[in-house]
């Protein structure tokens, strides 16, 4: 299997929505024109990236990058690394790997000293991390914040 990654561009859009319907399978689906707004606004963000995997044509995986700049360690950004997913039908092929070396490469091409992600308590997800070189040195914190019903979000 041939696998490609790059910047994913407008027209991997539908692609990383049914990605994230097998990340996400509870939520619902995102309505086309709100997808599109939020496209627009991720590619108007300095220093975000979102990778796409490719294998024989089709996009296949997908790792949404951000270079945080930073006031501590010398002024050196943080990468953080969010919404890793591989279609299942190609897990464990290699994909999931160059998606995170790729993700690695950009974070030191930026000057990063640290490239960051949260994951699913699931072990095989951690080993998965560990052997791209991940440590799990730290313990991480979440707080979903309530939202208010929108016609996005309602939809």
């Amino acid at each position: 299997m041939n696998i490609i990654v790059r910047p994913a561009i407008e027209s991997d859009l539908s692609s990383l929505l049914a990605l994230y319907s097998e990340l996400n399978p509870d939520d619902a689906r995102l309505p086309q024109q709100s997808a599109d707004g939020i496209w627009a606004d991720i590619c108007k963000q300095q220093g975000r990236t979102v990778l796409v995997a490719e294998a024989d044509g089709a996009v296949v995986g997908t790792a949404d990058c951000m270079v945080f700049p930073n006031l501590t360690r010398g002024g050196r950004a943080i990468l953080f690394v969010e919404n890793v997913v591989v279609t299942s039908s190609v897990q464990r092929r290699g994909v999931g790997q160059r998606l995170m070396e790729t993700a690695a490469q950009l974070g030191e091409a930026a000057g990063c000293y640290k490239a960051q992600l949260l994951a699913a308590d699931d072990a095989y997800v951690h080993t998965f991390y560990e052997a791209c070189g991940f440590k799990p040195l730290a313990q991480g914190f979440r707080r979903y914040l309530r939202q208010e019903q929108t016609s996005a979000t309602a939809a």
